[in-house]
């Protein structure tokens, strides 16, 4: 009975509890994310309301020569204040003494590094949202940096549950195209981390690790990217300049599967494993793939500047 009582005890303390929600801090208000989050996070009568986490406090950021950065910031930062009763506090060292973890926001990917290196300092774990950084440099800093101090993190597109993903991903798969939309903003080297990552993703979300060589071409309205991965499978994305709707093509051994016009996409799958992430520290996509996913636009950046000449990932 004493061991049965002692076993029982045990496994209580090993378990960890997540009866009271978790207190999570924005960076950067000066995108429509911060909104769409916190009405599923904070907001019970949501329909997909997602439960474990709030939204408690955000850091404005901001970056004053990035147009959709500073017609936005403070706009979007009074909006949480006034709807969601959020404390807007004026720097991230004060922000990380007031939660649990961290939603990097800051849809300038120039700011992330520096930004990071406040949370890692505050020992918090985080997510980062599009795009990660604007270098394949300051990407893998952000990754040594974070494994140093111990502190998980991860990034990743939303698409990479959407269900052109979700029903389509397939292990016998030869080839797979995918396309979506490729606006670019100038301060940006790594053009398709701005926005046509979206499609990148879900090419790597279907594909898994194992690029190797990338070309790149550009015609009119259109970037293609084709990647050759290590088993001899191809991968290809299109960036649709400036705007498009998303899809893919998979090629398997005995057919093609095409993605409906109008496949189904939201934040609430992202937002269920960014949640599950900060209970567990486990991230939904490896560290190494997301770094990967970088080389490959690092490479596909420096085959646009060649002309067009393969290029091997870094």
């Amino acid at each position: 009975m004493r061991l049965m009582k002692y076993l029982l005890a045990l496994a209580l303390i090993s378990v960890p509890s997540f009866a009271a929600d978790l207190k999570l801090g924005i960076i950067g208000t000066d995108t429509s994310h911060v909104i769409a989050f916190s009405n599923v996070l904070n907001n019970p009568s949501h329909p997909e309301h997602i439960p474990g986490a709030r939204i408690v406090a955000a850091y404005k950021g901001g970056s004053s020569d990035v147009e959709s950065s500073y017609t936005r910031v403070d706009k979007y930062a009074e909006e949480l204040r006034t709807k969601w009763n959020i404390e807007i506090v004026p720097d991230i060292p004060t922000l990380c003494s007031k939660v649990d973890a961290i939603l990097l926001e800051s849809v300038d990917g120039r700011k992330h590094l520096e930004q990071a290196k406040q949370v890692i300092a505050a020992k918090k774990p985080m997510f980062i949202d599009k795009p990660l950084a604007s270098t394949l440099e300051d990407a893998r800093e952000i990754a040594r940096l974070a494994k140093a101090a111990g502190v998980p993190w991860f990034s990743t597109s939303s698409l990479r549950w959407s269900e052109i993903v979700e029903t389509m991903k397939t292990p016998d798969a030869k080839a797979v195209v995918t396309w979506g939309p490729g606006p670019t903003e100038a301060h940006h080297y790594l053009d398709l981390s701005w926005y046509a990552i979206h499609p990148v993703e879900m090419l790597f979300a279907m594909m898994g690790p194992g690029c190797q060589e990338v070309t790149r071409v550009s015609g009119e309205g259109i970037d293609s990217v084709t990647c050759r991965w290590k088993d001899g499978r191809i991968g290809i994305v299109n960036a649709l300049r400036p705007y498009g709707g998303y899809g893919a093509v998979v090629y398997r051994e005995k057919d093609v599967v095409t993605s409906p016009p109008k496949a189904k996409s939201s934040y609430t799958p992202m937002l269920k494993r960014i949640v599950e992430f900060f209970q567990t520290g486990k991230p939904p996509v490896p560290n190494e793939e997301t770094l990967e996913i970088f080389a490959f636009m690092d490479a596909a950046q420096r085959s646009k500047e060649a002309g067009g000449r393969p290029m091997k990932l870094r």
